[in-house]
């Protein structure tokens, strides 16, 4: 566990196919539990540590939790079609709330974008945090993903042609600074299922809808607030890759949990 408040220490668990996952720890081990999914290409230092969330929140006594998701970051990167089955990445975070030792209200639970997606494919699966974030997620996001998973395959599929700066040259580029996987990424991009509009209405623990105000890229936040029984819609400055980099979002997160 880490030993000071900004002290960061990666650990290791087993994925849904026993396969070696990384999460990062950063916070007092004694705090209560904060697990943080991040975003598509992404990994947990990039959304998290490096624009000092996870420090601000560990200086107010949390431990933050920030596992790197399947083919990225310091998890898993497998090839092979078979450790990419459906809802995966429910499968190998709801295992990791399992192997924590986290029982319902222990911990708390947020994400952005493919994280925020993937907190509510565990909220949908039964996950019982106490509080709970979607950010970089809208409503159309959650319901239909058709669109931006259709994006996102262009953007690999076609690396090295993308007009530049064109939003899909930007994406090829955010891809090469995370050190990000293609191969592994095409594979992970069939695994999303859709979350019915009727499981919303079961996630009935508070959620913070948090988003840039220039954020569309997965449909209306205010919508999703609009349709959980219990959330607080939160806006700060910043557009789907912006937003992150700027110390808005650590402050909200910090007030929220």
């Amino acid at each position: 566990m880490a030993n000071s408040p900004t002290d960061l220490t990666t650990h290791h668990f087993k994925g849904a196919h026993g396969d070696q996952m990384a999460w990062h720890e950063m916070g007092p081990a004694d705090g209560r539990p904060l697990i943080l999914i991040h975003g598509l290409f992404s990994n947990a230092f990039t959304n998290w540590v490096k624009y000092g969330h996870a420090a601000k929140l560990a200086a107010k006594g949390r431990r933050v939790i920030m596992p790197d998701l399947r083919a990225h970051g310091e998890s898993a990167r497998s090839h092979d079609k078979a450790d990419y089955t459906p809802d995966i990445l429910a499968d190998d975070n709801l295992g990791l709330v399992e192997q924590l030792g986290f029982g319902p209200g222990d911990y708390d639970l947020g994400g952005y974008s493919l994280g925020g997606r993937t907190t509510a494919r565990m909220l949908a699966r039964g996950a019982k945090p106490g509080k709970a974030m979607l950010s970089g997620m809208g409503l159309e996001g959650l319901l239909d993903l058709a669109n931006r998973a259709d994006f996102y395959r262009g953007v690999l599929e076609g690396r090295g042609t993308h007009q530049k700066f064109s939003t899909e040259w930007m994406a090829e580029a955010f891809l090469k600074t995370t050190g990000g996987d293609p191969e592994a990424l095409l594979l992970l991009m069939d695994s999303f299922p859709a979350i019915p509009r009727a499981a919303l209405d079961g996630f009935d623990m508070p959620i913070m809808v948090l988003t840039g105000a220039d954020d569309n890229d997965n449909g209306s936040a205010k919508s999703l607030a609009d349709a959980l029984p219990d959330a607080a819609f939160v806006e700060i400055p910043g557009n789907h890759m912006s937003a992150v980099t700027l110390p808005d979002m650590g402050d909200a997160i910090a007030n929220w949990f």
